[in-house]
């Protein structure tokens, strides 16, 4: 396979983006994992207990998992996982010494290192200072991989390319931006249907940065798998209505599946910063005339050959447990009722209405001009500005950009992930409240499911706060994303999640 940009490192703590998570899912295990459809599922750990004030978690360790070998061991041999390894694992992760991306998984939710218990060999225990029900997804997160102290230690900072875990696959060989060899792990401790795991011998990944070069590759038969489809050639592989085209039609398999990202635009609605008040946007029917005016099946069809969902339902997106079309009504391209609202506020088609001005990056510059063409046409003028992908997250993060192009993807299988963003506890600079929206209400909701253990009941209350975030319309959904996958016609057994995380132990190859 083939990845478009170089891995940063192969150490569980650091795997904060995609290609670092995919193969840091190849070598490590964590205590629980994900399945196809987000359910979360036991690994490293057998079984588990949850006290009833939701602040204990006691989990049942197997006793036949095993490090892969290295020289540090002694006699070179990998020993077994016992729940000590997690205690320092985990400590890691909120070590600041360590500076790990992902110390924002515990950062809430544990004092320090005392709330890490190893009872026994095989008994681990974290305990919390709050509740938090979407606990055991995020535990499914790779930063939660466990790895062991004594390899760690002797390698230092290069544990990044020495990594040594449990998982299905042990890391061979690696030569940076160039190749990057992964082998099968005769001691792996998973079967499927009676037989080991994994069935592959090997992995080999390059690192071609140009996706057309890399694609040709895939055509060639000289890579097994490709993702994403770019612009560069994506009409040259699907038609508008995401099918195959003729030319390329069982050469290969394509197989589409949900994938957690809502990509949207944001308004800025706190009224206390004089971008906000001297704007337009501050008035919610001209938010929610923006949100009827852009034909969202019409973007996606000829922008991105059908790939994605039209975001017609709330900012929680499909894929997602608890996801609700009917339980959470949002925008539908309505032109007549956009004019409407419009005139309501005090600007009958867009008279008297300064220009507004819509930040994104190059990549989405197609998208938002597509949406300046669709708010012309009720007669709101828009400029599509656009700036380096870095410095349009500084000014979002800075609440220096009144209407903007943004995405959000779920870091684990919970809405909690997508709600928060709408926490008024998470305004800028302390958290992703990029619209500065705040609404007590909400934020009574957004607290007390962290005391409802009910999944059910958390579903009713993140679709309540779903409906409120969009009837205000700070934000104006586009799309669901999609993730697209293909494979040679030899290969089978590959699993799409809509986390997109790439699992390969139950791949074939014939």
């Amino acid at each position: 396979m083939n990845l478009d940009q170089n891995l940063t490192s192969l150490d569980p703590a650091f795997a904060r983006n995609q290609n670092a998570l995919w193969m840091v899912n190849q070598i490590f295990n964590g205590l629980v994992q994900i399945d196809s459809n987000l359910n979360t599922l036991p690994c490293i750990a057998k079984s588990w207990k949850i006290s009833d004030d939701g602040l204990d978690y006691t989990f049942n360790l197997r006793a036949d998992v095993y490090f892969h070998d290295d020289p540090t061991f002694p006699g070179g041999k990998g020993r077994k996982v016992i729940a000590s390894d997690f205690v320092y694992s985990f400590n890691r992760l909120i070590d600041p010494k360590v500076a790990s991306s992902g110390s924002w998984i515990f950062s809430d939710k544990v004092k320090d290192i005392h709330n890490f218990i190893a009872i026994n060999d095989t008994t681990f225990r974290i305990k919390l200072i709050k509740p938090f029900p979407p606990f055991l997804s995020l535990l499914t997160a790779q930063y939660c991989s466990v790895v062991p102290k004594e390899v760690v230690s002797h390698y230092g900072k290069d544990f990044r390319s020495h990594p040594i875990g449990t998982g299905p696959f042990k890391f061979r060989y690696w030569k940076e931006d160039e190749v990057l060899v992964m082998v099968k792990n005769e001691k792996y401790w998973e079967k499927e249907a009676g037989q080991a795991l994994p069935y592959l011998d090997a992995v080999k990944v390059t690192f071609i940065s140009d996706k057309q070069s890399a694609f040709m590759n895939f055509i060639k038969k000289e890579l097994d798998f490709f993702d994403k489809v770019d612009g560069s050639y994506r009409d040259d592989i699907l038609t508008k209505s995401g099918n195959m085209t003729r030319k390329y039609q069982g050469k290969f398999k394509l197989r589409k599946g949900a994938y957690l990202c809502t990509e949207y635009a944001g308004f800025l609605v706190d009224t206390s910063k004089s971008i906000a008040k001297n704007s337009p946007l501050k008035y919610k029917k001209v938010r929610q005339a923006i949100n009827y005016a852009i034909d969202k099946p019409k973007l996606i069809k000829y922008l991105r050959n059908s790939i994605g969902i039209p975001a017609t339902s709330g900012f929680i997106p499909q894929g997602m447990p608890g996801f609700d079309s009917t339980a959470v009504k949002g925008y539908h391209y309505d032109p007549d009722k956009a004019a409407r609202l419009l005139a309501e506020a005090g600007f009958p088609n867009g008279k008297g209405m300064p220009q507004i001005t819509l930040s994104t990056s190059t990549t989405y510059k197609d998208l938002m001009e597509f949406i300046q063409g669709e708010l012309n046409a009720i007669g709101i003028k828009v400029k599509v500005d656009v700036s380096p992908n870095a410095s349009l997250r500084d000014m979002m993060s800075k609440n220096a950009v009144n209407f903007f192009r943004g995405s959000w993807i779920a870091d684990y299988g919970d809405a909690e992930n997508y709600l928060a963003m709408f926490y008024s506890k998470n305004k800028v600079p302390d958290g992703p409240n990029y619209t500065g929206y705040f609404n007590k209400d909400f934020d009574r909701l957004f607290e007390s499911s962290y005391y409802e253990n009910d999944p059910k009941k958390r579903f009713l209350l993140n679709q309540k706060m779903d409906r409120m975030v969009i009837e205000y319309a700070n934000i104006v959904p586009i799309l669901y994303d999609q993730s697209i996958v293909m494979t040679q016609n030899n290969i089978s057994g590959y699993p799409l999640n809509p986390l997109n995380l790439m699992i390969l132990k139950t791949v074939k190859k014939k």
